[in-house]
């Protein structure tokens, strides 16, 4: 397995760790308010890093390594931006300060899947052997 799905699976499994005691403790105290946060910090830090880090593990052999590096500190920036930002405007609902950030870190994310998808159409159209 490359490094660099190593670093995707790593990130994943700490993501939906802290997503997973972040879901008991609202369970615990009958608040769902940070919701929202808690399904995000789920599905772009536990599932989409899965599923890229899976897909460079497959193509191994073939794929870039400088665009999956690119792609894994693009995409871990903008979750590790995204998540605090909108639990805090969750909470505080101060969307003239958070709204900015939480857009900025959604952005990343956005463009993190857009390298991905360079990265699966460098596949799709590379030539076999």
């Amino acid at each position: 397995m490359p490094r660099v799905s190593a670093a995707f699976f790593i990130f994943c499994v700490i993501c939906l760790l802290s997503g997973m005691l972040f879901g008991m403790h609202m369970a615990q105290t009958n608040d769902f308010t940070l919701a929202p946060a808690h399904a995000h910090l789920n599905l772009l830090g536990g599932v989409l890093m899965a599923i890229f880090g899976t897909f460079y593990a497959l193509t191994n052999e073939t794929y870039s390594p400088r665009l999956a590096w690119i792609n894994f500190l693009v995409s871990a920036a903008g979750v590790l931006i995204t998540i605090p930002a909108l639990a805090i405007l969750l909470e505080t609902n101060d969307h003239a300060k958070l709204g900015p950030i939480t857009g900025a870190g959604s952005g990343l994310v956005a463009v993190g899947l857009l390298i991905f998808a360079i990265s699966v159409l460098r596949e799709l159209f590379r030539k076999r052997a």
